[in-house]
């Protein structure tokens, strides 16, 4: 489903002590310097010291850099994945002692494997928390009500930080736990798609050019993208979505066909994020602005595109690359 797929299982990673820079990087799929920033930027580095020898990481650690990863192969955008995991509160619980410590949208007990009715939304809104119970019901109606209310009043960046992407992390992290609910995640998902999709269709537009969304080939997890052309609608930008597992011959005949300002190519799983395909694009004059987004893309440049971290990023260079 859309933005809660799960990354890969922990192999045991977190019962191995005092791990390299590149022994981590090896078993999360990523390259060193990016443990690096992570480290430099949101304090998430090795806490292990001994005379004379570099930083290793400790089992802690390892294992909340593992929830990060799940969290990004997820969707959910790199500085909000980072809040989680350093937050003093768990956002589930690694044992059934952690998870009291867990706010509930019922004030019943956190769920814990093997089931339960209730989903964990550590510090949640109030419309998060009617949002997680509708979707609990099945009640399509019931979620897309919440999100256009809060759409209308707060806007798209708000809504999908603070109201979609808690609800999101909830709802896939019962499913990890129990390995039940994937029908919740399905109608949340149609849900949030639907609202966002009708915010583009009332868009008024104005800007000079249009950008393109789609995802990258094979890929089938769109659901950011919709957040992306949702916030780009509410600055009055033309947006062409085209949707998942977008071969590159297509989005070069889009390319050509429109003419857009900017392009965005949405990889959310490893398997998909392979960066040299974008140099199968044509060449066009004017070049349009190529950028790359989600957790899924790997190490490197393509030379061709850019990469963005976050929705705000995102709506911001691809508004700018289409002249609003």
């Amino acid at each position: 489903m859309g933005v809660m797929s799960s990354g890969p299982e922990s192999s045991g990673m977190a019962a191995a002590p005092g791990l390299t820079v590149a022994a981590v990087a090896r078993r999360l799929g990523v390259a060193p310097a990016t443990l690096r920033t992570w480290d430099r930027r949101y304090g998430l580095g090795p806490s292990q010291h001994s005379a004379g020898a570099h930083r290793r990481y400790s089992p802690t650690d390892i294992a909340r850099l593992e929830h990060l990863r799940r969290l990004m192969l997820g969707g959910v955008p790199l500085s909000e994945a980072a809040r989680v995991v350093t937050s003093d509160q768990p956002s589930f619980p690694d044992s059934p002692e952690d998870a009291g410590a867990i706010t509930e949208i019922s004030g019943e007990p956190a769920i814990r494997p093997g089931g339960g009715q209730v989903v964990a939304i550590p510090g949640g809104t109030p419309n998060a928390r009617g949002l997680a119970r509708a979707a609990l019901a099945l009640d399509g109606r019931g979620c897309r009500e919440i999100v256009a209310q809060t759409l209308d009043r707060r806007g798209v960046v708000w809504t999908w930080d603070h109201l979609l992407v808690p609800v999101l992390i909830g709802v896939g992290q019962k499913w990890e736990t129990s390995s039940k609910g994937i029908e919740v995640e399905h109608v949340l998902s149609e849900s949030i798609s639907s609202e966002l999709s009708d915010c583009v269709s009332r868009a008024q537009v104005t800007s000079p050019a249009s950008v393109i969304l789609c995802a990258a080939p094979d890929e089938m997890h769109i659901l950011p993208l919709w957040a992306i052309a949702a916030g780009l609608a509410e600055r009055h930008v033309s947006v062409r979505m085209l949707g998942a597992r977008l071969p590159m011959e297509a989005l070069g005949s889009a390319i050509r066909r429109v003419g857009p300002g900017g392009v965005l190519v949405w990889a959310q799983l490893p398997q998909n994020g392979d960066p040299s395909v974008i140099d199968e694009l044509p060449e066009v004059r004017p070049e349009p602005t190529v950028l790359l987004a989600g957790p899924g893309w790997w190490p490197g440049d393509s030379g061709r595109a850019r990469r963005v971290e976050d929705l705000t990023e995102a709506i911001t260079a691809l508004a700018r690359a289409a002249g609003a």
